[in-house]
């Protein structure tokens, strides 16, 4: 099977995938990052009386010339004084609701009280600091539209409407295999020729970190049943199953025997890092088979997994941008490449460089230490200069 461009294959993937996933309903405290799955409407205004946004005195403002009676206090939570007559006022404190009459409140900074006398020292405007009914949201009113990342902010909205419970979508399930006779585990003696596993660790992190429940299944070694079994295994509890190595043209590389028994979408992709990469679909389960080299599946992991778990929830964790070049940079591979930069914010647009970023082979995993971007360069050979704008994806 012939290798297809990098765009042909966004365009397939993009053909194909999943449906958002169904609903469940879990606790505030747990909503963090999760994806709402219903709008929340107000069912009352806020605030549903006039309220004092600051401490001061609650006035009729036709009396802000006169000598007033103070006739009480409302404290924050108590509203022992519902309603002022005409020369009277009713010290009122942050977030209390304004006596029945009043309409302008007075900071305390702005009177002298003498016994029960309040003298205005310095005029407000009529209306100054009262929140009015329905200020914040009006009862009908769609604060938070379906569909929307739960952030912070949403936390503390659906709290104050006192809703302890709130219905979210389901998170993909991404189970992760790593693959290959020549790795092996942490805790296992090595000898020459083979290497530690770090893929499937690196992949289980980063889908973790993105939100998704993902799962370490460990090392299958080059056994095709072994393999074989996990894979079908992984896939009933699992809506991706992602799975390094093997899927080359070499003699023990058995995964891509094992996805030809199923939708195969595409094998082979014209990039660099990651050209051995296999996605197969299997109703709405995929397997998604990425290259050996760890930072080669690192990046195919962001370009072809995150597309698909983010369409089960319905959201977008990349961040596509247009950055400037601080160096010059020559581009010697003619496929499409993404390569590992710095990013930062300068002057009110984004800079990308290499600095500390190694030039080689798809091996050298060092390169994403804090690392949260790659350069999106076209296929072809060429230059680029310095101040050039180049296409950056956020991760």
């Amino acid at each position: 099977m012939a290798h297809i461009s990098f765009d042909e294959s966004i365009k397939i993937l993009n053909e194909n995938l999943p449906s958002v996933k169904a609903s469940e309903r879990v606790f505030l405290e747990n909503a963090l990052n999760r994806v709402l799955a219903e709008d929340i409407k107000a069912k009352y205004d806020n605030p549903y009386m006039p309220t004092a946004s600051m401490d001061g005195y609650a006035i009729k403002y036709e009396d802000i010339d006169k000598e007033i009676k103070i006739i009480g206090k409302n404290p924050a939570g108590s509203f022992k004084y519902k309603k002022i007559e005409k020369g009277e006022t009713v010290k009122t404190f942050t977030g209390s609701f304004m006596p029945e009459n009043s309409d302008t409140l007075v900071p305390i900074e702005n009177v002298e009280v003498i016994g029960d006398k309040l003298i205005i020292k310095e005029k407000v405007e009529k209306g100054f600091s009262v929140r009015p009914v329905g200020e914040d949201f009006k009862e009908g009113e769609t604060l938070i539209k379906k569909g929307t990342l739960i952030k912070a902010g949403e936390i503390g909205v659906l709290a104050s409407l006192g809703i302890p419970v709130v219905s979210v979508v389901k998170k993909p399930v991404v189970s992760v295999l790593a693959t290959g006779e020549e790795v092996v585990d942490l805790d296992e003696e090595y000898k020459m020729g083979q290497i530690r596993s770090s893929n499937n660790y690196t992949l289980t992190a980063l889908g973790r970190s993105l939100g998704y429940e993902t799962h370490n299944l460990g090392i299958a070694g080059d056994n095709k049943e072994s393999i074989k079994n996990k894979i079908i295994s992984a896939l009933q509890n699992s809506d991706i199953v992602v799975t390094t190595g093997g899927v080359s043209v070499g003699d023990f590389d058995f995964v891509k025997e094992i996805t030809g028994e199923f939708d195969v979408l595409f094998h082979g992709v014209n990039i660099k890092p990651g050209q051995w990469i296999m996605i197969a679909r299997a109703g709405e389960k995929y397997i998604v088979s990425l290259p050996g080299f760890p930072y080669s599946s690192f990046v195919t992991f962001l370009l072809y997994v995150v597309p698909i778990a983010d369409a089960f929830e319905n959201k977008k964790s990349l961040k596509v941008i247009e950055a400037k070049l601080r160096d010059d940079f020559i581009k010697k591979f003619k496929k499409t490449q993404f390569v590992a930069v710095n990013v930062s914010f300068e002057n009110g647009e984004y800079v990308v460089d290499t600095k500390g970023k190694k030039q080689g082979s798809s091996g050298i995993l060092t390169n994403l230490i804090g690392n949260e971007a790659l350069m999106v360069l076209n296929e072809g050979l060429y230059s680029l200069s310095a101040g050039e704008k180049v296409k950056v994806i956020l991760y």
